[in-house]
């Protein structure tokens, strides 16, 4: 956490929802509110999570307010673990409370990555998604919802060469009928280690992109 972050507790579908908020330097209006979503949460994700973590910090330094939520049934998050379902209704409760209407990005890490394409499915196309990222994408093991075309630039892939975790092939072959670029991170792993520097660096880059 830094000088700038506000935990919160939201209420959620299953029961409150506690929730990190990490907020652009005194002074910076916010470019908008971006949601990161944490790997599983039965082996041992959570909000701090250092990829998720890596995340925010990158949201932050490009101006956007980063909002890190626990899943159900980690740290002070009320509910039981549910595949992916209930995860999904508590990552849309989080936008509608706290970026109900505004420039809105979202991102997801392994599991998370799956949650966030389901609330994507429910967001768009009601609502505009300014940016999308998927960092070590579940794909092997979860049905991660297609992107829309129209959102292909606003989409960052990023995955680990050696992710030992998801195959960067299952990644591919979720990819590929989208013709859905993927940055591939050579030697990289699933948690990215010895290399979030880097990572950070790419989701900068993507965020500081048009359009």
């Amino acid at each position: 956490m830094n000088s700038q972050t506000e935990r919160l507790l939201l209420a959620g579908p299953a029961g409150r929802i506690e929730v990190l908020r990490d907020a652009p330097a005194e002074g910076v209006s916010p470019r908008g509110a971006a949601v990161i979503a944490h790997p599983h949460p039965l082996f041992g994700g959570t909000m701090d999570n250092k990829v998720v973590q890596t995340l925010a910090r990158a949201f932050v330094q490009c101006g956007w307010s980063a909002l890190r939520f626990n899943f159900r049934g980690v740290g002070a998050t009320e509910g039981v673990h549910d595949e992916g379902r209930g995860e999904a209704e508590d990552f849309l409760a989080v936008v509608q409370q706290y970026a109900p209407e505004g420039p809105l990005a979202l991102a997801g890490f392994s599991f998370g990555s799956f949650v966030m394409s389901q609330a994507l499915t429910s967001l768009w196309p009601a609502r505009q998604i300014d940016k999308l990222v998927f960092v070590g994408a579940a794909a092997s093991r979860f049905q991660v919802a297609q992107v829309p075309q129209d959102l292909h630039e606003r989409t960052l892939v990023i995955h680990g060469e050696h992710d030992d975790t998801v195959p960067l092939a299952a990644v591919m072959d979720w990819a590929r009928p989208q013709v859905l670029p993927v940055t591939v991170v050579p030697g990289g792993s699933h948690f990215f280690h010895g290399q979030l520097p880097l990572l950070k660096s790419l989701v900068v880059r993507h965020l500081s992109s048009a359009p």
